[in-house]
């Protein structure tokens, strides 16, 4: 494996560095045609695990399903309530900062170790990026809402997903030189692990029929109030009882689940979280999957499965719009699921999200390079074409 790590920990004007800041699995799912990007142009480049994920199936399995570098720091800063956390990810990212002096940090998605990230660096002067910019729910209540706000604001380099993005990004006052449509990352990685995707021995090892769903429950609105997390989990069980279903369940909210009747029994089966491979070849072979997760939504659109999204909104709106996702509440989702397993597997209507075509990384990555020679960038709310920087 190429080795990504910086040599030295002051970067020489002519020897940039860049930092990916990762904290939780997503930020790796997304990270990781980005960093592969880079490596194939040269160059030097270095990851920093926040721990914010700290469980090796939540974070160290990542790495080596999505082929990713050993990080040149882990801080470590476990779970907590925002402002402990925050708090611990701000002073971890500053030494890093002021020890490796990036050039440009890189920052994934709308957990606190992107925010961090971005107040560390607007503090120190350091230029950001931050891929999957303007994505909106238009909820502040949602903590990631807040997150995604306040980086988008600060961001130096601003990578959009899709064109909806652009429209919030715009209506916000973010100067259009500063943001760039270059597909989703996130959907790099699925199309570079479709052909490990086999279900089967997922579903043999969970002793699973053919016939299953899956459900993935971590949203603080859903889990964290336990009237909101009796609603859900009554919703869950019968849905179960239409078909099996397996839940990989976040450790944040494994205990009030189960209190709320969340535990393995009957048609319902609570696992441990699964590596990356292993739970996108469960999602492909699922009839149906049941989330509150933004990136579940993204790769059950791409893999023709039907998604009820158990939230009143979405920050991923083509999801619904080009895919297989439908947003329900827990009353709606027993009915929502007869309607998906009578209709069966689905193919999204119309064409697919513009540019999810498994070449984000390498247009995000000839951006960055280009920047860091001081080129021209491509114009706002345009892909980097391939023959471009």
């Amino acid at each position: 494996m190429r080795d990504y790590a910086p040599t030295g920990t002051t970067p020489a004007p002519d020897n940039p560095l860049v930092l990916h800041v990762l904290g939780a699995r997503p930020n790796f799912v997304k990270a990781a045609p980005v960093v592969r990007g880079l490596a194939e142009l040269g160059v030097r480049q270095g990851i920093v695990h926040t721990g914010q994920h700290y469980d090796a199936l939540m974070s160290d399995v990542f790495f080596a399903d999505l082929g990713l570098p050993e990080p040149i720091a882990n801080l470590g800063v476990g779970s907590g309530s925002h402002a402990r956390q925050t708090a611990a990810l701000l002073t971890g990212l500053e030494e890093v900062a002021l020890e490796h002096r990036p050039t440009l940090v890189v920052v994934y998605g709308d957990v606190n170790s992107t925010l961090a990230a971005i107040l560390v660096c607007a503090k120190l002067h350091i230029p950001t990026a931050h891929v999957e910019a303007g994505l909106r729910s238009f909820d502040r209540e949602m903590p990631e809402e807040v997150n995604r706000i306040v980086t988008d604001a600060l961001s130096d380099i601003l990578f959009a997903t899709s064109p909806d993005a652009l429209s919030h990004l715009s209506n916000e006052g973010v100067d259009p030189a500063r943001v760039h449509l270059v597909g989703n990352p996130m959907i790099d990685s699925l199309f570079s692990a479709l052909d490990r995707l086999d279900p089967a021995p997922v579903r043999a090892r969970l002793e699973l029929p053919e016939r299953y769903g899956v459900a993935t429950l971590h949203r603080p609105a859903n889990v964290d109030d336990p009237a909101s997390a009796k609603e859900l989990v009554d919703a869950v069980l019968e849905v179960s009882e239409r078909l099996p279903i397996v839940v990989p369940i976040h450790p944040r909210g494994r205990e009030r689940l189960a209190e709320a009747g969340l535990v393995t029994g009957g048609n319902l089966l609570i696992v441990d979280p699964l590596g990356y491979v292993d739970f996108l070849s469960l999602v492909r072979g699922a009839a149906l999957v049941v989330t509150d997760s933004g990136g579940v939504q993204e790769e059950t659109t791409m893999l023709g499965v039907p998604c009820l999204t158990v939230r009143p909104n979405t920050e991923r709106p083509i999801t619904i719009t080009h895919g297989t996702n439908r947003l329900v509440t827990p009353a709606q989702l027993a009915a929502a699921a007869d309607r998906a397993l009578a209709e069966g597997a689905v193919t999204p209507s119309g064409d697919l999200p513009p540019l999810w075509d498994g070449k984000a990384g390498p247009r995000i990555a000839r951006v960055i390079e280009a920047w860091l020679r001081g080129g021209n960038l491509s114009p706002a709310g345009q892909a980097v074409p391939s023959e471009s920087l």
